[in-house]
């Protein structure tokens, strides 16, 4: 059976919950993975309020639709971060900014992750996508120099912070999907290793795999997912492309908005950047994983009108199904 192809809504959250529902079915997508921000979901409501839940679901069924992850990843990056600024107060609402006072707002982000897990029990998925946020970002660069008892800290300072929000994980039975991300405190290989061993390898805790992220690092995606294979709670399709070669444009984005040409990389909507989107998805086959592919549609250049309904006819055409027997096993002479 194919693979459900969903649309995350993170990227339409200024428009009504329902208004992206009806576009999305519209165009023929087999469900919505919910942004946990603008009206489309609201864990609290969904915990405390008894109605809130069956009003969501009618939504989805008047438009057809399913939902197998929501995403909380504006409050988890805030679970980590050090330091919360501006930034953080653009991207919170008050309940979770309440006076800005940073670890005031890093307890409160974390309360909200718990909720969420027990919000995503009552819609009825049992994935919640979304970020860490990280103490040790800033010393990325490694100058002034960063110590290794400082970076050792910092994966301290993530499984304290989240050990207790992967226990509401595992009350629930929900499983958290971190996207592997820079800013995050597992951005690449290597540090998804060290991620790991920071809690445990417990099973609560899992990857969201998108590999727009992979390609302008200069990371292999389709090698992350069969190193990680029981690891692949959740994917996300991005695409990036690089645009680096001509001496002046660099990985780091050089502070340049998107979709600005100075920039060394940019996102763009599926199938447009240098994903190596069948090697992923025969991977996807190889290691079994069943789950929904989400369209995360980013992409400073095109309209998402445009985007979002041509990424899904790339996908339905691309991520085909592993076949059900062996090429070779029409060539076999033995008989039952």
């Amino acid at each position: 059976m194919a693979r459900p192809i969903t649309l995350f809504t993170g990227q339409w959250a200024d428009l009504p919950f329902e208004e992206v529902c009806r576009l999305a079915s519209g165009w023929g997508y087999d469900g919505v993975e919910i942004a946990c921000w603008g009206d489309h979901f609201d864990p609290w409501a969904a915990v405390e309020d008894e109605d809130y839940v069956p009003a969501k679901k009618a939504v989805l069924e008047k438009h057809g639709l399913q939902v197998f992850a929501i995403s909380n990843h504006l409050k988890g990056q805030a679970v980590c971060d050090d330091p919360i600024d501006a930034r953080h107060r653009d991207i919170l609402p008050d309940r979770i900014w309440g006076d800005g006072a940073a670890e005031g707002v890093r307890q409160r982000a974390a309360e909200e992750m718990k909720m969420t897990a027990r919000a995503a029990r009552r819609l009825g998925v049992d994935v919640v996508v979304g970020f860490t946020g990280s103490s040790i970002w800033k010393y990325v660069a490694m100058f002034p120099p960063a110590s290794q008892d400082l970076v050792d800290a910092g994966y301290e300072d993530f499984a304290n912070r989240w050990n207790p929000i992967l226990d509401v994980f595992d009350s629930e039975g929900v499983r958290f999907a971190h996207e592997v991300h820079p800013s995050e405190i597992a951005y690449d290989y290597w540090t998804t290793e060290r991620t790991m061993e920071a809690i445990g390898h417990r099973e609560a805790f899992g990857l969201n795999w998108d590999p727009s992220h992979f390609v302008w690092q200069d990371l292999d995606p389709v090698g992350f997912l069969w190193d990680f294979k029981d690891r692949i709670y959740h994917v996300d399709c991005k695409d990036a492309k690089k645009l680096v070669g001509n001496g002046r444009n660099g990985i780091l984005g050089s502070h340049l908005p998107w979709a600005d040409p100075r920039r060394g990389w940019d996102f763009v909507s599926t199938g447009h950047g240098d994903v190596p989107w069948e090697q992923c998805f025969r991977m996807l086959n190889t290691i079994g994983y069943d789950g929904p592919i989400s369209i995360e549609w980013e992409d400073a250049g095109m309209d998402r009108l445009i985007g979002a309904p041509e990424a899904l006819e790339f996908v339905r055409k691309h991520a085909f199904d592993a076949p059900d027997a062996a090429f070779d096993a029409a060539f076999s002479t033995s008989r039952d």
